[in-house]
């Protein structure tokens, strides 16, 4: 069910560069029922009082089940934006108004495919990092492989790049790929890729009869990687999409 509330800012700080983390509780106190892989919408007003919203996937990892009691988004900066100004200079205790959840982005329970690709670009991967405690039940039977699919700039903007680092190591039967289009890493990783991520799906040999993907990003990501997989022969039922759009 949809709500509006107000968040409390209680934690900020920088994943890169030009995206800010930011954790907010609700101002009420209640806890928010959220299925991992839904957005929020940020509502404010321009400098003339027209009212305008943002939408910001939560990037909360919880159980999986039960209502979350820390919202936590990734902002990207965009110059002159009317959301940047708000979220950037937003002090600890600050108030926003907002309401959700929203979307059915998310990890379907009667899902019978063998594998996952998510593919994601940017603050597109926030919802996967909320999705870990349910990828780790998938995960937990053996029956189960999920890939992520990660492109950014350069090591300095994967974002929670560590995060998923980590969890690849202690759980085998999740991989991740980092795609760094500008700038390899000083010192690369097994799974590192030069290049987009659509790019990678071929190497991945995506597979009508076992696969679901889900992607997450820009505009121009989404759209390739749909492409992509439709010619590998992946039912549109079966790639679930989500596109961000940074909006002034």
């Amino acid at each position: 069910m949809v709500e509006h509330f107000q968040l409390k800012l209680v934690n900020g700080y920088m994943l890169a560069p030009n995206v800010r983390h930011l954790s907010f509780a609700r101002a009420d106190g209640q806890p928010l029922p959220l299925v991992p892989g839904q957005f929020l919408q940020v509502h404010f007003a321009y400098p003339d009082g027209t009212a305008t919203k943002r939408s910001y996937s939560v990037a909360t990892v919880g159980d999986g089940v039960s209502p979350i009691d820390q919202v936590e988004i990734a902002v990207s900066y965009v110059d002159g934006g009317a959301a940047t100004q708000l979220l950037a200079n937003l002090p600890i205790g600050g108030l926003i108004d907002a309401s959700g959840p929203y979307g059915r982005f998310s990890l379907q329970a009667n899902d019978a495919n063998r594998r996952y690709l998510l593919v994601a670009t940017g603050t597109g991967v926030t919802p996967y990092r909320a999705m870990l405690p349910q990828m780790e039940k998938l995960l937990a039977s053996g029956e189960r492989e999920v890939v992520l699919v990660y492109g950014a700039r350069n090591e300095r903007e994967l974002l929670y790049g560590e995060q998923f680092e980590a969890f690849a190591e202690t759980h085998p039967g999740f991989t991740f790929y980092s795609c760094l289009s500008r700038e390899a890493r000083a010192t690369p990783r097994p799974r590192d890729r030069c290049g987009h991520v659509h790019q990678v799906l071929a190497e991945l040999q995506p597979h009508a009869e076992h696969d679901i993907a889900y992607l997450c990003g820009n505009p121009e990501m989404v759209d390739q990687a749909f492409t992509a997989l439709k010619e590998a022969g992946l039912p549109v039922a079966h790639i679930r999409r989500e596109k961000y759009v940074s909006s002034r």
